[in-house]
């Protein structure tokens, strides 16, 4: 068993971000594999990536990037990530104050880096199956090729990589940026209408709700 210092020193400090409900993990948007491309082409939804300036730049952020990443090769990383997530939601209590137990969100920043690092995630919500994740990713590809079986509790968003651009139709649950509105079919994010948080709604985390759309800003 760990500690919660243990276990942080392990696999980095949690993300308790004050907009969503819950905690987050996020590495670096220095290293996305498809969105690192995606960031050079005009109109993609990493261009002007909202993950490479602001407070994400501030050395404390990218100390923690740096030793998430380094942890994920970790052979312990899978214990250790699961007893933080249990004990901080046990806790219900992050950094900040409060926050809403049960939801996690992997990737504020950033995005998987191998077929054995989302294979590492799904185990982590299989021993946490008190906690809903939410795993919102541009790595089809990874997400593709997996072979295990998707824990019931995490729910894997492919987006699209074109603002305004339908998202790929090789996975059933998905994401979208829109400019004006969103399209068809896609549920509209209500944050532009709630001062930019989440508020009560869970829709990232539903796998019945097959697409969801974010306003560009």
């Amino acid at each position: 068993m760990y500690t919660i210092k243990a276990a942080t020193d392990i696999v980095g400090p949690m993300g308790y971000p004050s907009k969503m409900p819950g905690t987050s993990f996020g590495i670096s948007a220095k290293d996305c594999i498809t969105g690192g491309k995606l960031a050079e082409i005009p109109g993609s939804i990493c261009h002007d990536c909202y993950a490479l300036k602001g407070n994400y730049l501030y050395p404390s952020v990218e100390i923690a990037h740096k030793k998430r990443m380094a942890g994920i090769d970790n052979p312990v990383w899978v214990g250790a990530m699961t007893m933080l997530l249990k004990a901080t939601h046990a806790r219900g209590y992050g950094r900040n104050g409060p926050i809403a137990s049960g939801w996690h969100r992997w990737f504020d920043s950033g995005d998987l880096q191998s077929d054995e690092h989302l294979d590492k995630i799904c185990e982590v919500a299989r021993r946490t199956p008190e906690i809903k994740h939410w795993l919102p990713t541009k790595e089809l590809g990874i997400v593709k090729k997996y072979r295990g079986e998707i824990p019931k509790n995490l729910v894997i968003r492919v987006s699209a990589t074109m603002i305004d651009g339908a998202p790929t139709k090789a996975w059933p649950t998905t994401s979208r940026v829109h400019t004006v509105k969103a399209a068809k079919g896609a549920r509209p994010c209500p944050a532009p209408e709630q001062d930019g948080h989440c508020g009560d709604c869970r829709m990232c985390w539903n796998p019945r709700i097959k697409c969801t759309s974010y306003h560009k800003h």
